[in-house]
């Protein structure tokens, strides 16, 4: 056998051997860190992805619930009739609207929908349940300018169990008919304010937009609602 064969023939062997061998322990040990750390970067991703889907749709959630309470809102509100509820004793007046910078009261029509008819006394206030605050509504039957007790009350609806501050404000005309300034307390309550203001703050969604709510009973003897 020539050199050269001889040469080519030691080094096939060396070739064959070395594929009879296996891999190297290196290369074993970078393999596995390249597929450890092609793991690692694909659950990553993926937790990224679920976390971004599931902040998403909290969201929407949220989103949803306060276009819903603030929608439920808006009507109740607009709806306030100038009925009584209570009556001073000593002048005879009606109070037909009752409010401070965190609760309001007032008579409206309830829908069907709510399981109940006639006019009835809405009753928005804050209320503490184990240490937090509430924003919560209560209705109760009006007769003859009073509140009706029912033998079975039922319990306040929770509109903001999440709530982190409240302020209701109102607005009412002033003698030259033009709209007076914001106050946190409604001081005529034989009349219904123009407009009422409700700032909303809750933990999740935290600060809400402003609702403004016109009341369309509230007239005035110019004839006009605003100026």
């Amino acid at each position: 056998m020539s050199p050269y064969a001889h040469r080519r023939h030691r080094t096939r062997g060396t070739a064959a051997a070395r594929a009879q061998s296996g891999f190297t322990l290196i290369e074993v040990l970078l393999a596995t860190l390249l597929l450890a750390a092609g793991l690692a970067l694909a659950f990553a991703t993926l937790r990224a992805s679920t976390f971004t889907a599931q902040r998403g749709e909290e969201m929407s959630q949220q989103s949803e619930r306060m276009r819903a309470v603030e929608g439920f809102l808006r009507r109740r509100i607009a709806s306030s009739l100038m009925l009584g509820f209570a009556t001073d004793r000593s002048t005879g007046e009606q109070t037909r609207f009752s409010g401070t910078s965190d609760r309001m009261r007032f008579v409206a029509d309830l829908p069907d929908y709510l399981g109940r008819g006639g006019p009835h006394l809405h009753d928005l206030q804050v209320v503490e349940s184990g240490g937090r605050p509430r924003l919560v509504i209560s209705f109760s039957a009006v007769v003859a300018g009073e509140p009706v007790r029912e033998r079975q009350p039922r319990a306040p609806e929770s509109l903001v169990p999440d709530l982190t501050s409240v302020r209701f404000r109102y607005r009412g005309l002033t003698p030259d008919n033009k709209l007076g300034e914001w106050e946190d307390e409604w001081k005529t309550p034989g009349q219904l304010p123009v407009q009422v203001s409700i700032d909303i703050e809750s933990k999740t969604a935290g600060a809400w937009p402003r609702l403004v709510v016109a009341l369309p009973q509230a007239g005035n003897p110019g004839g006009g609602l605003f100026q």
